[in-house]
Protein backbone atom coordinates (compact mmCIF):
# COMPACT_ATOMS: atom_id res chain seq x y z
CA UNK A 1 0.00 0.00 0.00
CA UNK A 2 1.61 3.73 -0.84
CA UNK A 3 1.07 5.54 2.06
CA UNK A 4 -0.63 9.14 1.07
CA UNK A 5 1.66 12.26 2.44
CA UNK A 6 -0.42 15.36 4.06
CA UNK A 7 1.05 17.87 3.22
CA UNK A 8 0.99 20.43 6.38
CA UNK A 9 0.03 24.24 6.08
CA UNK A 10 2.47 26.80 5.01
CA UNK A 11 3.65 28.50 8.67
CA UNK A 12 3.98 31.44 6.30
CA UNK A 13 0.11 31.80 5.73
CA UNK A 14 -0.26 31.30 9.63
CA UNK A 15 1.69 34.27 10.45
CA UNK A 16 0.48 36.33 7.78
CA UNK A 17 -2.99 35.76 8.56
CA UNK A 18 -2.41 36.64 12.16
CA UNK A 19 -0.76 40.05 10.96
CA UNK A 20 -3.32 40.47 9.31
CA UNK A 21 -6.10 40.54 12.10
CA UNK A 22 -4.03 42.27 14.23
CA UNK A 23 -3.65 45.16 12.26
CA UNK A 24 -7.25 44.76 10.78
CA UNK A 25 -8.05 44.74 14.77
CA UNK A 26 -5.49 47.70 15.22
CA UNK A 27 -6.39 50.04 12.26
CA UNK A 28 -10.47 49.34 13.89
CA UNK A 29 -9.57 50.48 17.24
CA UNK A 30 -7.91 53.16 15.97
CA UNK A 31 -10.62 54.68 13.73
CA UNK A 32 -13.39 53.87 16.95
CA UNK A 33 -11.00 56.00 18.90
CA UNK A 34 -10.85 53.09 21.34
CA UNK A 35 -8.23 52.79 23.82
CA UNK A 36 -7.34 50.86 27.42
CA UNK A 37 -6.77 54.20 28.69
CA UNK A 38 -10.07 55.34 28.36
CA UNK A 39 -11.78 51.52 29.70
CA UNK A 40 -9.30 52.29 32.42
CA UNK A 41 -10.51 56.27 33.09
CA UNK A 42 -14.05 54.88 32.94
CA UNK A 43 -14.26 51.50 35.78
CA UNK A 44 -14.63 54.26 38.97
CA UNK A 45 -17.91 55.59 36.82
CA UNK A 46 -18.96 51.78 36.29
CA UNK A 47 -18.56 51.26 39.70
CA UNK A 48 -20.65 53.83 40.57
CA UNK A 49 -23.39 53.13 38.19
CA UNK A 50 -23.38 49.56 40.52
CA UNK A 51 -23.53 50.82 43.80
CA UNK A 52 -26.61 53.23 42.43
CA UNK A 53 -28.36 49.99 41.21
CA UNK A 54 -28.26 48.05 44.00
CA UNK A 55 -30.41 46.45 45.68
CA UNK A 56 -32.83 46.31 43.31
CA UNK A 57 -36.40 47.28 44.34
CA UNK A 58 -38.49 44.32 44.12
CA UNK A 59 -41.93 46.13 44.52
CA UNK A 60 -41.32 46.94 41.05
CA UNK A 61 -41.59 43.87 39.71
CA UNK A 62 -45.55 43.99 40.21
CA UNK A 63 -45.60 47.13 37.86
CA UNK A 64 -43.76 45.64 34.97
CA UNK A 65 -45.16 42.42 34.56
CA UNK A 66 -47.91 43.57 32.35
CA UNK A 67 -45.39 44.97 30.20
CA UNK A 68 -43.15 42.39 30.14
CA UNK A 69 -46.53 40.01 29.09
CA UNK A 70 -46.77 42.68 26.45
CA UNK A 71 -43.25 42.09 25.31
CA UNK A 72 -43.98 37.93 25.15
CA UNK A 73 -46.83 38.93 23.30
CA UNK A 74 -45.33 40.77 20.80
CA UNK A 75 -42.19 38.53 20.15
CA UNK A 76 -44.95 35.60 19.76
CA UNK A 77 -47.02 37.28 17.45
CA UNK A 78 -44.43 38.61 15.69
CA UNK A 79 -42.63 35.42 15.22
CA UNK A 80 -45.61 33.53 13.95
CA UNK A 81 -46.33 36.40 11.25
CA UNK A 82 -43.04 35.96 10.25
CA UNK A 83 -42.39 32.65 10.29
CA UNK A 84 -45.71 31.76 8.04
CA UNK A 85 -44.94 34.42 5.08
CA UNK A 86 -41.24 32.86 5.36
CA UNK A 87 -42.74 29.01 4.20
CA UNK A 88 -43.78 30.55 0.52
CA UNK A 89 -40.69 32.83 -0.04
CA UNK A 90 -38.25 29.71 1.39
CA UNK A 91 -39.46 27.88 -0.96
CA UNK A 92 -39.53 30.02 -3.94
CA UNK A 93 -36.32 30.91 -2.95
CA UNK A 94 -34.87 26.86 -3.59
CA UNK A 95 -33.31 25.98 -6.49
CA UNK A 96 -34.24 22.36 -6.47
CA UNK A 97 -37.99 23.07 -5.60
CA UNK A 98 -38.20 26.09 -8.36
CA UNK A 99 -36.05 25.49 -11.24
CA UNK A 100 -36.41 29.03 -12.85
CA UNK A 101 -33.21 31.29 -11.82
CA UNK A 102 -35.24 34.30 -12.01
CA UNK A 103 -37.69 33.62 -9.88
CA UNK A 104 -35.49 32.12 -7.16
CA UNK A 105 -33.15 34.97 -7.47
CA UNK A 106 -35.49 37.52 -7.01
CA UNK A 107 -36.81 35.22 -4.08
CA UNK A 108 -33.45 35.50 -2.50
CA UNK A 109 -32.23 39.12 -2.95
CA UNK A 110 -35.74 40.29 -1.73
CA UNK A 111 -34.91 37.58 1.82
CA UNK A 112 -31.59 39.32 1.63
CA UNK A 113 -32.80 43.04 1.20
CA UNK A 114 -35.05 42.47 4.09
CA UNK A 115 -32.67 40.82 6.26
CA UNK A 116 -30.24 43.92 6.32
CA UNK A 117 -32.57 46.27 8.12
CA UNK A 118 -32.47 45.88 12.41
CA UNK A 119 -35.02 45.58 14.03
CA UNK A 120 -34.68 48.66 16.01
CA UNK A 121 -34.85 50.74 12.88
CA UNK A 122 -38.08 48.66 11.37
CA UNK A 123 -39.44 49.87 14.72
CA UNK A 124 -38.73 53.73 14.03
CA UNK A 125 -39.98 53.07 10.92
CA UNK A 126 -43.41 51.98 12.12
CA UNK A 127 -44.37 54.49 15.13
CA UNK A 128 -44.83 57.09 12.89
CA UNK A 129 -47.16 55.12 10.96
CA UNK A 130 -49.12 53.09 13.41
CA UNK A 131 -48.50 55.65 16.58
CA UNK A 132 -46.39 54.23 20.12
CA UNK A 133 -47.96 50.80 21.29
CA UNK A 134 -47.30 46.91 20.24
CA UNK A 135 -48.33 47.11 16.53
CA UNK A 136 -44.93 48.49 15.30
CA UNK A 137 -42.93 45.76 17.72
CA UNK A 138 -44.75 43.01 16.45
CA UNK A 139 -44.79 44.44 12.72
CA UNK A 140 -40.80 45.26 13.22
CA UNK A 141 -40.68 41.70 14.53
CA UNK A 142 -42.37 40.08 12.24
CA UNK A 143 -39.89 41.51 9.14
CA UNK A 144 -36.91 40.27 11.13
CA UNK A 145 -38.15 36.77 12.08
CA UNK A 146 -39.09 36.25 8.21
CA UNK A 147 -35.43 37.34 7.47
CA UNK A 148 -34.03 34.69 9.87
CA UNK A 149 -36.39 31.88 9.15
CA UNK A 150 -36.82 32.57 5.39
CA UNK A 151 -33.11 32.25 4.95
CA UNK A 152 -32.21 29.07 7.19
CA UNK A 153 -35.35 27.19 5.97
CA UNK A 154 -34.38 27.79 2.42
CA UNK A 155 -31.45 26.18 3.25
CA UNK A 156 -32.54 23.40 4.65
CA UNK A 157 -34.87 22.76 1.57
CA UNK A 158 -31.89 22.81 -0.71
CA UNK A 159 -30.16 20.10 1.67
CA UNK A 160 -32.70 17.61 1.34
CA UNK A 161 -32.82 13.52 -0.49
CA UNK A 162 -33.94 14.29 -3.66
CA UNK A 163 -34.88 10.67 -3.94
CA UNK A 164 -37.75 11.27 -2.46
CA UNK A 165 -39.04 14.24 -4.99
CA UNK A 166 -37.47 12.08 -7.90
CA UNK A 167 -40.22 9.01 -6.93
CA UNK A 168 -43.22 11.29 -7.22
CA UNK A 169 -41.99 13.18 -10.18
CA UNK A 170 -42.01 9.55 -11.68
CA UNK A 171 -45.37 8.45 -10.60
CA UNK A 172 -47.01 11.69 -12.41
CA UNK A 173 -47.47 14.19 -8.76
CA UNK A 174 -48.11 17.21 -9.58
CA UNK A 175 -46.66 20.17 -7.76
CA UNK A 176 -48.31 21.03 -4.95
CA UNK A 177 -48.05 17.22 -4.17
CA UNK A 178 -44.45 17.43 -4.34
CA UNK A 179 -43.59 19.96 -1.70
CA UNK A 180 -46.39 18.84 0.40
CA UNK A 181 -45.16 15.34 0.49
CA UNK A 182 -41.94 15.13 -0.58
CA UNK A 183 -40.46 18.53 0.51
CA UNK A 184 -42.22 19.16 3.78
CA UNK A 185 -42.19 16.12 5.83
CA UNK A 186 -38.22 16.72 5.11
CA UNK A 187 -37.54 19.87 6.68
CA UNK A 188 -40.84 20.24 9.17
CA UNK A 189 -38.82 19.37 11.82
CA UNK A 190 -35.91 21.60 11.25
CA UNK A 191 -38.35 24.52 10.71
CA UNK A 192 -39.65 24.48 13.69
CA UNK A 193 -36.58 24.74 15.07
CA UNK A 194 -35.68 27.71 13.14
CA UNK A 195 -39.32 29.46 14.25
CA UNK A 196 -37.89 28.40 17.89
CA UNK A 197 -34.60 30.17 17.74
CA UNK A 198 -36.11 32.97 16.17
CA UNK A 199 -39.01 33.27 19.06
CA UNK A 200 -35.74 33.27 21.35
CA UNK A 201 -33.85 36.20 19.40
CA UNK A 202 -37.08 38.09 19.37
CA UNK A 203 -37.74 37.70 23.44
CA UNK A 204 -34.50 39.50 24.03
CA UNK A 205 -34.90 41.98 20.80
CA UNK A 206 -38.80 43.45 22.07
CA UNK A 207 -37.43 43.84 25.58
CA UNK A 208 -35.54 47.18 23.94
CA UNK A 209 -37.64 48.07 21.18
CA UNK A 210 -39.71 50.10 23.50
CA UNK A 211 -36.88 52.52 23.09
CA UNK A 212 -38.61 54.08 20.19
CA UNK A 213 -41.95 53.49 21.27
CA UNK A 214 -42.45 49.79 20.12
CA UNK A 215 -44.07 49.23 23.45
CA UNK A 216 -43.22 46.28 26.16
CA UNK A 217 -41.17 46.41 28.99
CA UNK A 218 -38.52 48.76 26.77
CA UNK A 219 -40.67 51.92 26.78
CA UNK A 220 -40.70 51.22 31.14
CA UNK A 221 -35.98 50.45 30.76
CA UNK A 222 -36.40 53.79 29.01
CA UNK A 223 -38.47 55.64 31.42
CA UNK A 224 -36.60 54.37 34.42
CA UNK A 225 -33.22 55.25 32.65
CA UNK A 226 -34.64 58.51 31.85
CA UNK A 227 -35.13 59.41 35.45
CA UNK A 228 -31.89 57.93 36.61
CA UNK A 229 -33.85 54.99 38.67
CA UNK A 230 -31.26 52.77 38.15
CA UNK A 231 -32.72 50.06 41.17
CA UNK A 232 -35.86 50.10 38.61
CA UNK A 233 -33.46 49.55 35.81
CA UNK A 234 -32.05 46.29 37.65
CA UNK A 235 -35.49 44.88 38.52
CA UNK A 236 -36.22 45.07 34.79
CA UNK A 237 -32.67 43.68 33.70
CA UNK A 238 -33.35 40.28 36.31
CA UNK A 239 -36.88 40.20 35.30
CA UNK A 240 -36.09 40.01 31.79
CA UNK A 241 -33.33 37.78 32.11
CA UNK A 242 -35.50 35.28 34.39
CA UNK A 243 -38.19 34.89 31.45
CA UNK A 244 -35.10 34.89 28.32
CA UNK A 245 -33.95 31.80 30.67
CA UNK A 246 -37.58 30.21 31.27
CA UNK A 247 -38.09 30.48 27.49
CA UNK A 248 -34.63 28.95 26.52
CA UNK A 249 -34.96 25.97 28.44
CA UNK A 250 -38.69 25.51 27.29
CA UNK A 251 -36.92 26.10 23.70
CA UNK A 252 -34.21 24.00 23.81
CA UNK A 253 -36.20 21.37 25.46
CA UNK A 254 -38.57 21.26 22.29
CA UNK A 255 -35.74 21.47 19.64
CA UNK A 256 -34.20 18.14 21.00
CA UNK A 257 -37.41 16.63 20.93
CA UNK A 258 -37.98 17.40 16.99
CA UNK A 259 -34.80 16.90 16.38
Amino acid sequence: MSSVKVKKPSRMKGIVTLILIIVILWASALNTEVSFQKLWAGLPNMGTLLEEMFPPDWSYFKSITEPMLATIRMAVLGTTFGGIVAIPVALLSSSNVVRIPVIYQIARFIMNLIRTIPELLLAALFVPIFGIGEIPGILAISVFSFGIIAKLFYEAIEAIDPGPLEAMTAVGANKIQWIFFGVIPQVLAHYMSFFLYSFEINIRAAAILGYVGAGGIGLFLNNALGFFQYDRVLSIIIYTFIVVLIVDAISNKIREKLL
